[in-house]
Formats: structure tokens, sequence, C-alpha cells
């Protein structure tokens, strides 16, 4: 924990109103978070971030279907003698694995002149900041956004808590969502009294004058004096004694899928919905449906259930004199089926921005243009999704830059830095590798060990490089080659 910040506010300062747009500016604080949790929680939005979350897991409409038939009323009954097959397809989940393995499969690179930032950045970057990246990607294309906490853990180093989407609500100070005014936390727990186990809801107000503290009883909004019920957004060691501190922007990073915040799986549900429906369909219409219907004349008996377990257990059907039986051939439309399958497949696959590896003959070998196409609405969607990802990077490094001024007094945040995100896509390597070659002697050596697709660190393959070269002069020289210190072989 650092022992001094830049910066502080007074924690007992009274909070008498708080400025928020519209037509709730003269409220109490508790009466709007009130407000703001009634909304939420009614609100679309957040509708559709539970329905990204239950179709990324595979549990689809199609799974609560009841199958029903025309009744003796007229109108639809629940019907048990039929087949009822939930075939659910889990399109939503590819297709969000693929842009988060396409995005950020690949570690991120951060570039900067400067060798002491660039280590700072590499020490953040570790493989458990990538898997907490790669599970933001998921959870901001299943619902739209995702948010980091920012805080200090427990050793006092500044940490980054990824959080549970449903359970936050921004008030944003500006119309393009940019600005945090305040957030809003809204999240249950667990807890034992006794030995009976109780649900409690929590609320937390979050802005940049610290948090305030609530639980949520009959009455409404009580302060949460257990947990404490103002505090600062954290505390400093100065002169022996905490001091309370805030960050100058509310603590919390918001990671949109795309500038509107809409989840994939409004996108697409209906279609996946469809394909689920029709494919459900044709499984019950193949399971239910015999090959012919029977015409009988005469039937020996009054019940049409026994007629049904005669010919089902005996083949046979008992008619009276004059009586019989014609089957009547029954046809299902096969290719209509199967043309309307294969577009609906399309439409999802199109509309939802990945790649149908399934549908596409791109040959044993595909050269990079093939690739380039069969990718190129995959790169669209992941291309806009990074256009966001900077901005939330951006917000990152405010916190890591003003962390490191408290820290060591130094200043980066003029210090020109680069996040790199390198996207991972099959590759015509040969293809690349020729091209490389083609340009020895036009491009620096750096340039196409940076081209080169087995080079994954250009860093440490050039000093590689470097190494291999010296060692080779050395070789000469041993021989009684040019000696490395005299490569023109001049007399001295």
């Amino acid at each position: 924990m650092p022992t001094f910040w830049p910066f502080g506010v007074d924690q007992q300062k009274e909070i008498d109103e708080i400025i928020i747009r519209g037509a709730r500016t003269a409220a109490t604080l508790e009466e709007i978070i009130m407000l703001e949790i009634g909304d939420w929680r009614k609100s679309n939005k957040r509708k559709w971030m539970e329905i990204g979350d239950r179709y990324y897991r595979n549990k689809p409409d199609i799974l609560e279907r009841v199958r029903t038939a025309i009744g003796e009323s007229g109108h639809k009954e629940p019907v048990g003698n039929l087949a009822n097959n939930k075939l659910a397809h889990p399109f939503a989940r590819k297709l969000v694995d693929q842009k988060v393995g396409y995005l950020l499969g690949q570690p991120l690179s951060v570039q900067t002149d400067n060798a002491t930032y660039a280590k700072l950045w590499a020490d953040i970057f570790q493989p458990a900041m990538q898997r907490r990246l790669m599970s933001t990607g998921r959870e901001s294309v299943n619902a739209g956004i995702a948010w980091w906490f920012v805080h200090y853990d427990d050793a006092g180093e500044l940490a980054y808590r990824k959080m549970n989407s449903l359970e936050i609500i921004p008030l944003w100070a500006d119309e393009a969502h940019t600005v945090l005014d305040a957030v809003i936390r809204d999240y249950e727990v667990i807890v034992y009294e006794g030995t009976q186990r109780k649900t409690v809801r929590n609320i937390e107000w979050w802005d940049t004058q610290g948090v305030r503290r609530y639980v949520i009883d009959g009455t409404g909004l009580v302060p949460d004096v257990e947990a404490g019920a103002v505090s600062s957004h954290f505390t400093v060691v100065s002169g022996g004694k905490e001091q309370p501190m805030n960050w100058e922007r509310v603590p919390f990073i918001c990671w949109k899928y795309n500038e509107y915040e809409q989840p994939l799986v409004e996108i697409i549900k209906t279609l996946a919905d469809d394909y689920d429906r029709n494919k459900s369909d044709n499984s019950n219409n193949l399971e239910d449906m015999p090959d012919s219907i029977y015409e009988v004349t005469n039937y020996n008996g009054t019940d049409p259930g026994e007629f049904r377990k005669n010919l089902a257990i005996y083949r046979t059907a008992f008619v009276s004199e004059g009586g019989g039986i014609k089957a009547i051939n029954l046809q299902i439309n096969v290719e209509a089926y199967k043309t309307h399958m294969e577009q609906a497949r399309k439409d999802i696959y199109e509309f939802g921005r990945g790649v149908d590896t399934q549908g596409v003959d791109i040959g044993s070998a595909p050269s990079g243009i093939a690739l380039k196409f069969l990718y190129s609405d995959l790169d669209l969607d992941c291309s806009l999704m990074e256009t966001e990802y900077q901005a939330s990077l951006e917000q990152l490094r405010w916190f890591v830059d003003t962390d490191l001024l408290a820290r060591t007094g130094v200043d980066y945040s003029q210090m020109p830095l680069s996040f790199i995100f390198n996207t991972d896509m099959p590759i015509d390597e040969s293809a690349i590798i020729t091209a490389i070659k083609d340009s020895t002697g036009i491009l620096s050596d750096e340039t196409l060990v940076a081209q080169h697709p087995w080079v994954t660190d250009l860093a440490a393959e050039l000093e590689r490089i470097k190494k291999q070269n010296q060692e080779a002069l050395e070789r000469m020289a041993s021989y009684g080659g040019m000696p490395p210190d005299n490569p023109s072989g001049d007399e001295q």
C-alpha cells in the first residue's frame, strides 16, 4: 500500500444532494438508489444479459417447450403421447468463443520506448491477467458489457476484480457512456444466524466521494453499520496512521462488446430458436409419423386405441365382413426442410459475424486470400470490439499510472504507450514466408522477422539472431577468416 497519495477527499463530508440528470434531481440519495434498482431489475437490458448467459450455457428456449396439438375445443392443448424432442444447438457459445479466441486468444502486447515502463506493464499482463481478459471478453459479448472493480488487495498491490454484470448499475455522466457519475452494486450474500442460513441483499453506492453501503430489509434501505456504512475507496498509511483516500474517478472499468452495449444473443436469438424448433420438429415427425396412414372400412371394434395397439403389436387389423384397410403413403418434403435449415444456419453465422467451419469448403491448402475472406465478418466484429477495449485499456492505464506516481514519484502518463491485440486466425504460412524472402533487402531485418509466423517474441528472436551472427564470425576468425572486430579485413 502506498504511503502517500497525491489527492484525497474528506470522507465525513455530507452528501446533501447528488446531481442526477432527469426528473430525479431533487431526490435523496436513498430514493435515487431505490428508483435505479427498481428500473434496472425490470429493464430489457438486464433481461438480455440473463438470456445471453443462458444461451451461452446451451439452455435455449427449446428446452422449455411443451408439445401441443389442436384439441376438440379448437385450441392448442398439451399432449403426452407425442414425441417432444428438444434439440438445443449451442450457436451462441461457438460464436462467442470464436470472437474471444480471435481477439484475445494471444497475449496482449504493450509497446513503449521506456524500458522500465515496459517492464511494469509486462508484470501486469501475466497469465492470470490474460485469463481475466478472456473471461471479460466472454461476458461482454454475452451481456453487452463487462465490469472490473479496481482496488488494493491484502498485500497492498493494485488489483482488478471482474464483477457480475447483473449486479452493476452504472450512472453515466454523458450520453456516450464514457464517464461514470456513480455505480450502484446490487448483490446477495449468504449469512448464517445460528444454524439458519439466510440470504441478505446488499447495496453499494460508489462515486468519487467514496462508498456507501446498505442492506435491504422490510422497510427499505438501511445503512450497513456492520460493514461500514460510509468509507473511502481505500486507506493509506501516512505517519503511522491510516488515512482514507479516494480515486479521482469511480473505481470501475467497463468493457463493451460494441458502442450500443448490445449482446450478441439479441441479434441471433430468433434465428437460433428457429433452427432449434425446426430441427426438433423434424425429429418429432420422424419419430411420430409412420411411413403411411391407414384408411379403414368396417373396423371390427369400437375403440380406436385398440386398433392402434393391434396394428403396433400384431401388425394386424381386425375388420368386419366386407371391410378392409388401404395404406396411404406420407411424403415429407425433405428438400424444403433441407433448404430452410441450410439458410437458417447461414443467417446465424452471417448476422452473428462468425465463421461456419462446417459449411465452407476452402480446400486442403487454402490461400491467404481465401482465409481472409472466410474470416472477414469475424475480423470486422472483433475490430469494432477492439475499439471499445482500447478505450477500456486507457481507463486501466489511468489507474496504473496514478498508482505508479504515488509509489515511485514518476509520472508515466505522458509516455507514449500502445496496446496491441494479436488476433489469432489460421494463416497461409508458406505464402507469408515466401513474401518475407522476396522482401529481403527492401525492408529491414527487424520488420521481416516481426512478420514471420513462427516468431512469438520479436526482441528475443532479434537477440538470438545477433548472437548467432556473432558466433559465426568467431568461428570464421578461428579458421583464419576475418576477425570479429575487423570485418572489412583491412590491415592495421
